[in-house]
């Protein structure tokens, strides 16, 4: 009897449109869950928000709060989960562009996640927005956000054998390789 591959699985789509609710689906039959929430509690919409998603989780996810660095949450956390669930990308991204680093910066952090995600010993389910497919925005720092969000979808998906899309609640299945199917 062979040891299960782990999956790799990567959950895009617009907001609202299930991806959270779909990746809490998917590792809910695991027994040792770990979330990874990049949020800040810049105010109190957000902290409501966080607080919101907590209890949704429920007590059987233990949730790691990292806005920054991502990479060393997944290494610290994927050898004591057999699920890791990362939400999101999108937000990560933008604490850091926010707090100034640059686009080189930020990239070789999307790489180095991709390979902690890569060699993660659990399944990994990271949740993503699918930001590019809108008008091209109208200011230099919305531009560098959408690009950099492709940017990091794409290289994040190449290391996923399964890519979903979420529209209005509903997953289309973009990429499944043979051993991709998460059960």
């Amino acid at each position: 009897m062979s040891a299960r591959k782990h999956v790799k699985v990567l959950v895009t789509g617009g907001c609202r449109s299930g991806k959270s609710e779909y990746a809490l689906r998917i590792a809910e039959d695991r027994e040792k869950k770990v979330f990874i929430a990049t949020a800040e509690p810049g105010d109190g919409e957000m902290r409501e928000r966080i607080e919101r998603h907590k209890r949704r989780r429920g007590s059987e996810w233990r949730t790691v709060e990292e806005p920054i660095d991502l990479g060393g949450a997944l290494a610290g956390s994927k050898a004591e989960a057999d699920v890791v669930v990362i939400d999101c990308i999108t937000l990560w991204l933008s604490n850091l562009l926010v707090r100034g680093d640059s686009e080189e910066s930020i990239l070789e952090r999307v790489n180095a996640l991709a390979e902690e995600v890569k060699e993660a010993s659990a399944d990994v389910i990271i949740v993503t927005n699918e930001v590019g497919s809108g008008i091209v925005p109208g200011n230099e720092l919305s531009r560098r956000f959408r690009d950099l969000a492709g940017l990091a979808n794409q290289r994040l998906t190449r290391v996923c054998e399964r890519v979903v899309l979420m529209v209005a609640g509903i997953s289309l299945i973009v990429k499944e390789e043979e051993h991709g199917k998460i059960e």
